[in-house]
């Protein structure tokens, strides 16, 4: 495959051939990627549905007792692969591929990805209705988080320029712009990141190990890594958890992967980092690129995805966009801004914790387990109540929109 950036970049600066400079711009190359995981997708997915209806891979729904199940019994499922593919394409055709941020989010891709098909295979051809067991995905999602975390903190490509507090001296100055030159480079290894609402807007993880003593800082890998994994964990699983009614993860993912995109975007700019009074992370730019693609995946698998489905992404798609959200989120600092931006996930989750602790608490006290939900995730408790689905995942979604301006709203409100 022609990667047409490294392709153009070569056509401008030997033969200046017009037009070819454009890929230079980040924003041109967004735009395009946008624009290619649409076209793909829309187009890939028809096709690949048809495979699916012909191989008769359809989906095998556990009966609930809920409206409108029996009619999703049977419909094409592993449509995760039309996400996976407009992500990736797009990537490889716009981005840098020497930049270390993308790197860590492609390996996120086909990981995730890969371990979702799994899952779904056993599900589907071996007829194996559990799948993958929670251990096997559980320890796929930490090697994710252990080399995320270790890539972040040891490779001399992962940077992060602050401002220096007042009377510190600037150092590693970047001489050709004035404003670069107001941030100073921090070490590689820092483990900073932006925390909401706080007037000076970062937190170091490395303070949590402070009674270590004074060389707690070289430790502070010890705090980073668990972290990563959690925040991995937790969010991919979310995700998983939220894809169960048409349009309902996908379209939520393409809300949250919108906000990230204009995160990355002024992160990675210099002059937006400097207005916003935000830490600027050289590179990350790029990853608007990338999180421009996963956008476009989004909303065309949402074409065939909407009520009523045509088909479901399966694991091979939620565990992706989980992981994926999570990762991007970690690279660009803005992890801790997860529970307000993925507010649905997070619901979607305590609903199941909450709902499985204390079913046991009383089935131990009272001998008959109690629930607090009429079901588990929280859209079956909706649905219970006699929502109609597509109601349901609108008024989901309205609530993602609102969360996502107030993920915004924080850069400045402190």
């Amino acid at each position: 495959m022609i990667m047409l950036y490294y392709l153009f970049t070569y056509l401008d600066q030997h033969f200046n051939i017009p037009g070819a400079g454009l890929f230079q711009y980040i924003s041109f190359r967004a735009a395009a990627a946008v624009i290619t995981s649409l076209i793909i997708s829309l187009f890939f997915g028809k096709r690949w549905i048809n495979y699916l209806n012909r191989k008769q891979v359809g989906e095998i729904v556990r009966d609930l007792g809920l409206e409108g199940q029996k009619e999703k019994q049977g419909t094409p499922t592993m449509g995760g692969l039309i996400i996976l593919a407009s992500i990736v394409i797009p990537t490889l055709l716009f981005t840098e591929l020497a930049n270390i941020y993308i790197l860590l989010m492609l390996f996120t891709t086909v990981w995730l990805g890969g371990l979702g098909f799994y899952d779904d295979y056993i599900k589907v051809f071996k007829q194996d209705k559990k799948g993958l067991s929670p251990r096997v995905k559980i320890i796929g999602q930490v090697i994710l988080g252990l080399v995320v975390s270790l890539v972040m903190y040891f490779d001399d490509a992962v940077v992060m320029r602050e401002k220096p507090v007042e009377g510190q001296q600037i150092v590693n100055e970047l001489p050709s712009t004035a404003q670069v030159s107001r941030f100073t480079v921090s070490e590689n290894n820092s483990i900073k990141t932006t925390i909401p609402f706080i007037k000076n807007n970062e937190f170091d993880y490395a303070v949590l190990l402070k009674w270590i003593g004074p060389d707690y800082r070289k430790w502070s890998f010890l705090i980073f890594i668990p972290i990563v994994i959690l925040i991995i964990t937790a969010v991919s699983n979310g995700a998983n958890l939220t894809d169960g009614m048409d349009g309902l993860a996908v379209g939520t993912s393409a809300i949250i992967g919108t906000t990230l995109g204009i995160l990355a975007w002024v992160s990675g700019n210099f002059i937006f980092a400097d207005y916003l009074n935000i830490m600027y992370l050289p590179d990350t730019g790029e990853l608007t690129i990338f999180i421009s693609a996963f956008v476009g995946a989004n909303i065309g698998f949402l074409w065939y995805n909407s009520y009523p489905a045509q088909v479901f992404m399966g694991d091979t798609g939620s565990l992706a966009l989980g992981g994926i959200i999570a990762v991007f989120a970690i690279l660009i600092r803005k992890e801790l801004l997860i529970p307000i931006l993925c507010g649905i996930f997070l619901a979607e989750s305590l609903s199941v914790v909450m709902q499985v602790t204390y079913f046991k608490y009383t089935k131990q006290k009272l001998g008959a387990g109690k629930r607090i939900f009429k079901m588990a995730p929280l859209h079956h408790h909706y649905q219970k109540l006699g929502y109609p689905e597509p109601k349901i995942v609108q008024r989901f979604l309205i609530v993602g929109i609102m969360l996502a301006v107030l993920t915004i709203i924080t850069l400045k409100v402190r």
